[in-house]
This record gives structure tokens, C-alpha cells and sequence, in this order.
């Protein structure tokens, strides 16, 4: 292996694309210093959807992916590493939260209301574990699809990463959205992690070696910082 084929999504602070064409983000700058330290050639982003980021993986037309949050569904077809970050959910709504949402089970007890998820994304299950009934659900590809949806009334709120929404309105300041945070008493924080094919347990613990010298450490610390992150945000990962 020369390059390190690594999918992404647009999904600040995550990864995203500027505006002169160059991929940035947490997960990216941790890819590439990754690569570097493997010693391949080259670092290869390719922007995807979050459907096909698995199904990418499975047959080979990339050799790891953005961070996910792990579950037993998914080990089933892929391997993960170490964890790299651990993370709050977040709705995003309309400003001011006309509805008066505070996490999932207010949306539940609001009949009328209804949720954007992104598809195969874990916030769907934990939007149903709250009480969200099935038909108060939608579905979507993209973040920005979800976040437009939002602002457009389609839906009355987008449930994700906390820190995603955060990304995504320092981003787009003009839209007329805001952020309601997840209590821990409905969502604890969970971990991501980045994804690689099974069948490559050497790379997997080579990049694993890698994580361990560089988390918590002053690059990462510094790295995670532009991009939003605390350090007791990072200490729960180290």
C-alpha cells in the first residue's frame, strides 16, 4: 500500500472541503499525520456519502474512513481502531428553538414534530430508544440536506454530533438555526473511531501504535483545538 485512500464526508468540524478545493478537518489532519507516520506516499481523500462509507470500505475502494461511532452492528463488517474522539449528540433547530426542545424525549412527547436523521447514522435508534415514534422520523443523505431541511420547515429539528452542528454553523452563520444539546440522561457520549476492511489486522495495529503516541499528545491537543475541541473533550479518549 502507497497511499492511505481515506473516505470523508462534508461534515465540519470532521472534514470538510474549502473554499480553493483542499479537504481540512480533525479526522483529515489525523488521517494524514497517520499516513505519515506509516510512511505511505501519499494521503488520497475522496469525498462520499455516509451510506456508501462502509459498503466503500467492504470492496476496497478506500482503506479507511472518517471517524464513526462504533457498534456492534458495524464491527460485524468492518474492524475499528482505537477510539478518537467521544461525542455528545446535538439537535439542531430552528433559531431561538421555537418549540422548546431539550433533547429527544421533548420531540417524543411533541406528536407534531418531526426529525431529521441522517440515514443509517446511530442517532436514528436513539431517537426511537427515546420514545420518537417511527413516522416522526425523515430521512436524509447529507448533513446539508438535513440542515436545510430545518431551515425550510420540512422538519423541526436534525439530530447528530453536537460538535458536527457546531461546525456547521460556524460555517453558515446566515442560517436561521440553532443548537439544543442531548442530556447525558438521554445519550451518553459515545466513541468514534476511524473504520478499516477486516482482513487487515498489521495495518490496523500499526495505525493503532500510531493513535497511541499521538493522542493527548501537544500536536493533537493544538490540532483538536482549532477545530473547537477541549481538552476534557480529548481526556476522554486518552
Amino acid at each position: 500500500m502507497t497511499a492511505l485512500k481515506f473516505a470523508f464526508l462534508e461534515e465540519p468540524p470532521f472534514c470538510f472541503t474549502g473554499a480553493l478545493g483542499e479537504v481540512s478537518g480533525c479526522d483529515v489532519e489525523l488521517a494524514r499525520r497517520l499516513g505519515e507516520m506509516l510512511g505511505l506516499a501519499s494521503f488520497k481523500p475522496i469525498e462520499t456519502e455516509f451510506a456508501e462509507l462502509l459498503p466503500g470500505l467492504v470492496e476496497g475502494r478506500w482503506t479507511m474512513t472518517t471517524g464513526l461511532f462504533v457498534s456492534e452492528e458495524r464491527k460485524r463488517l468492518v474492524d475499528f481502531t482505537r477510539p478518537i474522539w467521544a461525542l455528545q449528540d446535538g439537535l439542531l433547530v430552528a433559531k431561538d428553538n421555537p418549540r422548546g426542545f431539550r433533547g429527544y424525549q421533548s420531540i417524543a412527547r411533541d406528536r407534531t414534530a418531526l426529525l431529521g436523521v441522517i440515514t443509517d447514522q446511530v442517532q436514528h435508534l436513539t431517537a426511537l430508544h427515546n420514545g420518537i415514534a417511527p413516522e416522526q422520523i425523515r430521512m436524509f443523505a447529507t448533513q446539508a440536506d438535513a440542515a436545510d431541511a430545518v431551515a425550510n420547515g420540512m422538519v423541526h429539528a436534525y439530530a447528530s454530533v453536537a460538535m458536527a452542528h457546531r461546525g456547521y454553523l460556524t460555517r453558515r452563520p446566515e442560517m436561521p438555526l440553532g443548537l439544543v444539546g442531548v442530556p447525558a440522561s438521554e445519550k451518553q457520549p459515545s466513541a468514534g473511531a476511524f473504520a478499516i476492511a477486516k482482513g487487515n489486522s498489521a495495518l490496523l495495529r500499526s495505525i493503532d501504535a500510531c493513535l497511541d503516541a499521538l493522542l493527548g499528545g501537544d500536536w493533537h491537543r493544538q490540532m483538536m483545538a482549532r477545530y473547537g475541541f477541549s481538552d476534557s473533550d480529548i481526556d476522554r479518549v486518552v
